[in-house]
C-alpha cells in the first residue's frame, strides 16, 4: 500500500494508525511510555533489543503487542488478550496463605541457562512462563493472589507487551506528568479539564492563549473546538513559546490552519494599552528569557532519546501538519472589533496579573476566563487586584482534588502511590468597568 493510500484512508478512519502518525506506547501496563512516530524504519528498544514498529502500522488504536520469535529475530506480533485475562484474578475462598514460604531463591530450578536454551529453540515467552511455573517448588503453595502477582511478574519480563494508545489531550497529559512534569508546569489531567471547563471552551468559540507549557493546553483546546472555532496563541515579545506538543496530536490541516499565533503588540496596536504592553514586556522579558527551547518537549530529538525510539533517517515521509502559523491581519481586525470568545493562560514563569491587566481588554463582554498556576500566591494577588479594578465578576480560586483507586477483585483501595497535588485555578467573567 503506498504511502498516499495510507495517508488517505487515515482520514476517513482516525481509529487506524497510518504511517507518519504520532501514537504512545504503553509498555507492560504503564511501566513504560515512549512517544514514537510510526514509519517504516522506527524501532522501539524494549531490554537490549530493537523491535520495528512496522507492525503497528494500519492497526486500530487500543491494539496489543506481544513479543514473539520469528525466522528473521524477534518481533511486535499483535494479540487479543483471552477472556480470563480481561476478567482478571476471581475471587476465591482459600485458607492458604504466604507465611511458611521461604524466599531463599532457591525455590526455582529452572536456571538462565535453560531459558537461553529455549528461546533458541524458539520458544514464546509464554511457554517460558509455564516453564517457570513448573519448575517453582513454592507456586501451588501461594494464595491465589500471590499466583497472579507471580504470573504478571514473569509475564513483563519474559514477554513484554505493548499497548497503542491514542494521543489525546488526556493520554498525553498523563504521560508527560508521569515522565517530564516540568515541562508541562505540572499540569495535572483534572486540573487541565478543569482549566477548560471554566473557560467554556465549546464549538465556534475564538479562544486566546498563553500556552507556556509545550503546546499541551493548545492541543487540547483545538482537539475540543473539533476544527470549528480558532486557536489564537499570544506571546510576549518577538519569539513564540514552543508548542511542539501539538505535533503529536495528528491533527489535520483544516485543524491545524485555526491553530494560529499572534504577538501581544499586534493585539493591541489600535489600543489605548500599548503602554501597558511594553511595561509588561520590561517586567517579564527576565523572566521569559530564562526559559530556554532545550527545556521544552522536543519530540523529533529529546524524546526520541529519553523513550529509546530510533527513527532511520531515510523514513523522514509523512511529516505531520505545521500548526501555529502566524495570523492574517484580517482575523486581527476581526478580534479587534468583536474580541475574543474566552481566555485561559498557562504561564507557570510569568506573572498572573501583568498578563491579565493587559489580556483582559481583548475579551468581549460576560466572557469567561481561566489562569492556571502552579502555586496559589500570584493568584491571589490577581484576583485581589481584579477585584480592586472592577474589572471581573463571579471570580472564584478552585484547587483540584484526584485519588486514584486500584480496582480488583478483593483488593480495592486508593493507589499506594499517587500525586497529592494539581495546581490552582483562577475563574471569573469580564465586565465593562467603564
Amino acid at each position: 500500500m503506498s504511502q498516499n493510500n495510507i495517508q488517505s484512508d487515515s482520514v476517513q478512519n482516525p481509529r487506524v494508525t497510518w504511517e507518519g502518525c504520532s501514537v504512545l506506547l504503553d509498555i507492560n501496563d504503564g511501566d513504560r511510555l515512549v512517544f514514537a512516530r510510526l514509519t517504516a524504519g522506527s524501532t522501539l528498544k524494549i531490554g537490549n533489543k530493537n523491535y520495528s514498529l512496522r507492525p503497528l502500522i494500519g492497526c486500530p488504536f487500543g491494539s496489543s503487542f506481544q513479543i514473539e520469535n520469528g525466522t528473521e529475530g524477534p518481533y511486535l506480533s499483535r494479540f487479543i488478550p483471552s477472556t480470563e485475562e480481561r476478567e482478571g484474578c476471581q475471587i476465591v475462598d482459600e485458607r492458604r496463605d504466604n507465611r511458611a514460604i521461604v524466599d531463599n531463591n532457591e525455590a526455582q530450578t529452572l536456571t538462565s541457562e535453560d531459558i537461553d536454551e529455549m528461546r533458541r529453540q524458539g520458544a514464546k515467552g509464554d511457554e517460558i512462563i509455564e516453564a517457570l511455573i513448573a519448575n517453582s517448588a513454592t507456586f501451588e503453595k501461594k494464595t491465589a493472589f500471590s499466583q497472579e502477582k507471580y504470573r504478571i511478574k514473569k509475564q513483563k519480563k519474559y514477554a513484554p507487551r505493548v499497548l497503542l494508545r491514542r494521543p489525546s489531550a488526556r493520554s498525553l497529559c498523563e504521560a508527560y506528568f508521569k515522565k517530564y512534569p516540568n515541562r508541562i508546569g505540572f499540569l495535572r489531567v483534572d486540573a487541565l479539564s478543569l482549566l477548560l471547563s471554566l473557560a467554556n471552551v465549546s464549538a465556534n468559540f475564538d479562544i486566546l492563549l498563553v500556552d507556556m507549557v509545550g503546546g499541551l493546553l493548545t492541543g487540547a483546546v483545538a482537539e475540543r473546538l473539533g476544527g470549528t472555532g480558532c486557536v489564537c496563541n499570544t506571546y510576549l515579545g518577538s519569539t513564540p513559546s514552543p508548542v511542539e506538543i501539538v505535533r503529536a496530536f495528528n491533527f489535520n490541516n483544516e485543524i491545524c490552519k485555526r491553530i494560529v499565533r499572534a504577538p501581544l503588540h499586534d493585539l493591541c496596536s489600535d489600543q489605548t494599552g500599548t503602554k501597558k504592553i511594553d511595561s509588561c514586556n520590561a517586567e517579564l522579558n527576565v523572566q521569559i528569557s530564562t526559559i530556554s527551547i532545550e527545556e521544552m518537549p522536543l519530540p523529533s530529538k529529546h524524546e526520541a532519546a529519553d523513550s529509546q525510539t530510533i527513527v532511520s533517517p531515510q523514513s523522514k515521509m509523512g511529516k505531520a501538519p505545521k500548526a501555529g502559523e502566524k495570523a492574517s491581519e484580517e482575523a486581527l481586525k476581526l478580534w479587534k472589533e468583536n474580541g475574543f470568545s474566552s481566555l485561559i493562560i498557562a504561564a507557570p514563569d510569568a506573572d498572573a496579573w501583568n498578563l491579565v491587566k493587559v489580556l483582559l481588554p481583548l475579551l468581549s463582554y460576560s466572557a469567561p476566563f481561566a489562569i492556571y498556576h502552579q502555586y496559589l500566591q500570584p493568584l491571589a494577588t490577581c484576583m485581589h487586584n481584579l477585584q480592586q479594578s472592577k474589572m471581573a465578576i463571579g471570580m472564584q480560586i478552585s484547587e483540584p482534588w484526584l485519588r486514584e483507586y486500584q480496582v480488583l477483585p478483593s483488593r480495592t483501595h486508593p493507589s499506594m502511590q499517587m500525586s497529592s497535588f494539581g495546581g490552582y485555578i483562577l475563574s471569573g467573567i469580564k465586565i465593562c468597568n467603564s
